[in-house]
């Protein structure tokens, strides 16, 4: 577990700096998102991946890691939307932005220890492919909760949907990363 952990935060990390860099290039542009053009922008992203994994070809030079990545961090935006009123300003100072990204992903990290726990790290045995369609699924899902008001009966709601899709993510790029070395 020690070493799922390490690997996990260096993906993060990874994720983090090129996040924090473009929020120096572009502010927080991307608080005008609704959820569902955040849920838009993480779909674009995933159907790429099953395209070129269907495909096993691709035109565009934009690779796949850097599309799990991307992932990742229009999920932590998603989840920050979540918290926010929406008369919140669309400027954050950066240092609440960082603060913020460090809070969800260190959410989401929780979620995959305790699954791990439980699960047994059953995902380093799974496809790409089938990290890709749970994050199309669980996108589904999250479009059906807005479609019902963001209301659930007995489901989780939006933000642990998007947690899932960040553990997804993770877990696709710590296996392309064991595969490459």
């Amino acid at each position: 577990m020690s070493k799922t952990n390490s690997q996990y935060d260096s993906v993060i990390q990874r994720c983090k700096e090129l996040f924090l860099k473009k929020n120096h290039d572009y502010g927080t542009a991307w608080r005008i998102l609704r959820t569902i053009s955040v849920v838009d922008q993480i779909y674009i992203k995933a159907q790429r991946i099953r395209t070129i994994q269907e495909k096993k070809s691709q035109l565009i030079g934009d690779d796949i890691p850097g599309e799990f990545i991307g992932i990742i961090n229009y999920s932590i935006i998603g989840n920050i939307q979540l918290t926010l009123p929406t008369d919140a300003p669309e400027e954050m100072d950066p240092a609440v932005v960082k603060e913020q990204y460090e809070h969800f992903s260190a959410i989401a990290k929780r979620l995959m220890e305790d699954k791990n726990h439980d699960y047994g790290e059953a995902w380093r045995s799974m496809s790409q492919e089938s990290f890709v369609d749970l994050i199309l699924m669980k996108l589904q899902r999250i479009r059906q909760i807005l479609a019902n008001d963001g209301k659930t009966i007995i489901s989780e709601g939006i933000d642990a949907n998007y947690n899932d899709i960040i553990n997804y993510a993770v877990f696709a790029l710590i296996l392309q990363s064991e595969q490459a070395a």
